[in-house]
């Protein structure tokens, strides 16, 4: 690298990717893509391939770190990855199978998606993320779509998320709550808060790429102190959380 400024490196890390087999686009995400990042961020960095991609090309490129299979992250619209130390900086790069993400794209479109288990995400994810992404990153190198919010999909995603919501309300009510089992009440609150604050976000036709912000962007982070006197009174202080949840808007 010639220098150390920020678009340098950016512009370095879209040559690096870019000249990788079978990438058509890289593109940059995450705190990084939106301004809203500390200068001690990671930099979030997707490659989009088609046809195929073989990780030993990154793992060739010699940064220390990890690089995952095809897969190794669920085998789904998240496939594999890797956490990278380039220049001195934290690089965590994600695989996009443009096949995938153009499906998922469609069936946003229409107001279809699914669910996934993702490893840190305690509500998971929906498919309709990868389009997410293609709406709010920034690209690097090649070209990709640029999608606003469907319609459709501002119709059934938040019919998906309340009622996922409602489903770990009632169950915790019964079986935790009404059993004194303090931890899981509050785990069940706090996945029943993100499923909530996803529908609060798809109502209003806004992207979500991750859940770190999810709540706060809900106006939902208030629900911290129903959380914190469960303690003190968990059958009350539950029926008041789950209360806060339902009536979200």
């Amino acid at each position: 690298m010639p220098d150390n400024t920020v678009e340098t490196f950016a512009d370095h890390l879209g040559d690096l990717l870019g000249a990788l087999p079978g990438v058509e686009a890289v593109a940059l995400g995450g705190s990084r893509a939106q301004g809203t990042h500390r200068p001690d961020s990671d930099w979030d960095v997707s490659v989009y391939y088609r046809g195929g991609f073989d990780p030993a090309d990154l793992r060739a490129l010699g940064f220390p770190g990890e690089v995952s299979e095809i897969g190794a992250w669920g085998g789904g619209v998240f496939n594999g990855g890797a956490w990278l130390t380039v220049d001195d900086r934290s690089v965590d790069v994600h695989y996009r199978d443009l096949v995938s993400v153009e499906h998922e794209l469609a069936e946003a479109r229409a107001g279809r998606f699914h669910w996934e288990p993702l490893a840190f995400h305690l509500a998971g994810i929906p498919s309709y993320l990868v389009v997410g992404e293609l709406a709010i990153n920034r690209v690097l190198r090649g070209s990709l779509p640029r999608p606003d919010y469907p319609d459709e999909l501002r119709r059934t995603a938040p019919e998906f998320w309340r009622a996922a919501a409602g489903r770990t309300l009632d169950y915790a009510e019964a079986g935790y709550a009404a059993h004194g089992r303090l931890t899981e009440a509050a785990a069940s609150i706090g996945v029943a808060a993100l499923q909530t604050a996803h529908a609060v976000l798809a109502g209003r036709g806004q992207w979500v790429t991750n859940e770190k912000t999810l709540l706060e962007r809900a106006g939902l982070r208030p629900l911290d102190g129903a959380v914190t006197g469960l303690a003190a009174d968990l059958p009350g202080g539950f029926a008041a959380a789950a209360a806060v949840l339902r009536a979200a808007e």
